[in-house]
């Protein structure tokens, strides 16, 4: 199995390019798509196009949109949605479903939503989520109830979305994997626990990439 490992930066998964490069060098591509989905898509795209992988795996950390979850856990992302492509009027935000400017189940949509499949996602062990993708960091109270309470997301990404519709356009089997790092909303950087979520998300990553090589 030829594999591609992506992340927005290289810190998040800068201890699992060392396993590979030990271990898996032939085995494993890794790519930096640096962040948001603009740069993700293009990096994805390119990389696909000159060596196209069985299986991706996009691993990063995450904002937790669901106070139920302890910080620093790892999830697996089952449904991905666009939360901020579309109008906001008078307080309350339309997507393009909403605005019928898109189908909800135009391909690769299934009732709005970018979805995995789940019996890939229930082998690793994982918990399973569902994901919002931004442009902007989410700060305004009334926008992050709306994820929480409208799209039932759990975490927030900015690559999320692109690595979905990427790979269900490609067919491609595909793993996304965050390590919730802090709770959507809060920018007081005290609170948030990146270097346990990174090492965590490095230890899963790792058992995970070796699941996979070795099925």
């Amino acid at each position: 199995m030829q594999l591609l490992l992506c992340a927005s930066t290289e810190f998040e998964i800068k201890p699992v390019i060392e396993f590979i490069n030990n271990q898996h060098p032939q085995k494993v591509q890794v790519i930096i798509t640096g962040v948001g989905m603009m740069a993700t898509t293009y990096s994805l795209t390119k990389a696909i196009a000159s060596n196209r992988p069985d299986f991706i795996l996009q691993a990063g950390v995450g904002g937790c949109l669901d106070k139920r979850l302890p910080l620093s856990k790892i999830v697996l992302v089952e449904n991905e949605m666009m939360g901020d492509l579309g109008v906001e009027e008078n307080g309350t935000f339309k997507t393009l479903f909403d605005l019928r400017l898109l189908a909800k189940n135009t391909f690769p949509w299934k009732d709005g939503k970018l979805s995995n499949n789940i019996e890939v996602l229930k082998s690793t062990g994982l918990a399973i989520v569902d994901g919002v993708t931004v442009n902007e960091i989410s700060t305004n109270s009334m926008r992050i109830e709306y994820y929480r309470n409208q799209l039932n997301a759990s975490v927030e990404s900015m690559e999320g979305a692109a690595l979905h519709y990427i790979a269900l356009q490609e067919k491609i089997s595909f793993l996304q994997m965050r390590s919730l790092s802090n709770f959507v909303g809060e920018r007081d950087n005290s609170k948030w626990v990146m270097d346990i979520s990174i090492a965590n998300l490095n230890m899963e990553l790792e058992r995970i990439l070796t699941k996979l090589l070795n099925r």
